[in-house]
């Protein structure tokens, strides 16, 4: 008997291009994979990413680009128009937290002690003299501290409104979703979300139970989403703008 030959993974080929569209010069990321039949374009904060067949033709894509032009430089715009200022690690920068700004202040380093908030000066006790990487390695491991703590305060007090009870709260740091749902019951929320104003806070957890109830985005799910968030429109409209998915 023959045996059935397997085919073997092509690992995608990913390549950095450029190219004129709308009279604008644009680099982007392509990606090739034999498993995929059309090409698709996606925006983020890393640009432009096309994913294409592994024997897409130059023209073919070349023809995909064009016809997107204004749709692929409109949204790199917007992107570039939201995207937030870098910050600079040192004492005076200023951070996001729960839709507001707060200044850092360095203090001096004590054994065990963490980053305090204080009024809207967040205390980091690093020293005065500390470098940048460590300064933001503190303020990242308390942003998660406090991201678990916020949610799991939303998760108390949406989650008897649904009736519904999540087996475990946890944090991701996805680079394409606010938040995911298993079938298990386990909520994962991204911990930058704890940047965002409260309200936007509580619709992503709203909708992340609401998956307790329907698994799925079917009329009855957003039904569910509108019980405990009236205005859900409005947030997901004001999620999209930060370019990533719920």
């Amino acid at each position: 008997m023959f045996k059935a030959l397997r085919r073997k993974a092509v690992p995608p080929v990913v390549e950095q291009r450029n190219i004129r569209l709308s009279g604008k010069e644009i680099s982007y990321t392509l990606k090739r994979s034999g498993y995929r039949r059309s090409i698709a374009l996606r925006i983020d904060d890393r640009g432009l990413t096309v994913n294409a067949p592994l024997r897409a033709s130059e023209k073919w894509l070349h023809s995909v680009l064009q016809d997107k032009a204004d749709w692929v430089v409109e949204k790199l715009d917007g992107w570039l128009s939201k995207k937030p200022a870098p910050i600079f690690w040192a004492e005076g920068a200023r951070i996001p937290f729960r839709g507001e700004e707060f200044i850092l202040t360095l203090t001096p380093r004590a054994r065990g002690a963490v980053p305090q908030l204080h009024g809207e000066v967040l205390h980091v006790p690093v020293g005065a003299e500390a470098e940048a990487v460590h300064i933001e390695k503190a303020v990242l491991l308390w942003y998660r501290t406090e991201a678990l703590r916020v949610f799991e305060e939303c998760v108390a007090y949406f989650a008897p409104l649904l009736q519904v009870s999540p087996r475990e709260i946890r944090l991701s740091a996805a680079r394409t979703q606010w938040g995911s749902c298993t079938a298990r019951g386990v909520v994962r929320l991204n911990w930058q979300l704890v940047k965002m104003p409260l309200h936007l806070i509580d619709y992503v957890v709203v909708h992340e139970l609401a998956h307790l109830v329907e698994m799925n985005h079917s009329p009855a799910f957003w039904s569910v989403v509108e019980r405990a968030c009236p205005e859900y429109r409005q947030c997901r409209a004001e999620l999209r703008s930060f370019g990533v998915a719920e």
